[in-house]
Formats: structure tokens, C-alpha cells, sequence
């Protein structure tokens, strides 16, 4: 339901997990562009102390691996090409959870 929402819309998460989560997504989508763009951007962000919030829908849909489970790279990096979205989902689930 959220990647429905327009991808200006803002995204105000209640804790500061953006660079953690950034160094998960790159160990299953470490290809995506935008996404080691984002990285960077997060690192810079906090070596100086600052927040990484807000966020857009936009740039969620395009470096977040929970939005993206249509991402023929990411399905390729989980072994799951083809997969039914949900699948593809849990996958991503469950190494976040082993990370």
C-alpha cells in the first residue's frame, strides 16, 4: 500500500535504523545505483551528526529491497527469478532478519 502512495509523499520513520537498513539492502541489491548513491549520502549524513529523515516514497521505492521485490536484480541476487512477489518478500524478510 505505501509504493501506491505519489512518490513526493513524505516518509518521517520514528527511528534513526537508515544506515543499518542501507547496509542490508546493498547485501541484497549491491548493484542498484540509487541505492549506493543513498548510502553515501546516509554515511555523510551521520559522520556529521545529522538525521537521515525524512525520506520520500519515491526514494524508498527505489533503494528500499521491501518495495522493490519486482526488481529482476534482486530476485536474481535471492535465486528467486520469476518468484511471486510475496515469496520474493519473505526472502528479503528473512535475511533482513539473519542480517
Amino acid at each position: 500500500k505505501l509504493a501506491a502512495l505519489p512518490d513526493a509523499t513524505g516518509v518521517y520513520c520514528a527511528h534513526e535504523y537508515t544506515q543499518a537498513n542501507a547496509a542490508f539492502a546493498l547485501s541484497v541489491e549491491p548493484q542498484n545505483n540509487d541505492l549506493q548513491q543513498r548510502s553515501r549520502e546516509i554515511d555523510d549524513l551521520r559522520a556529521r551528526g545529522l538525521p537521515t529523515v525524512p525520506s520520500s516514497i519515491g526514494l524508498e521505492k527505489a533503494t528500499n529491497p521491501f518495495l522493490r521485490p519486482m526488481s529482476k536484480d534482486l530476485q536474481a541476487n535471492l535465486n528467486l527469478q520469476g518468484a511471486d512477489l510475496v515469496e520474493v518478500f519473505a526472502e528479503t524478510r528473512r535475511r533482513k532478519d539473519s542480517f
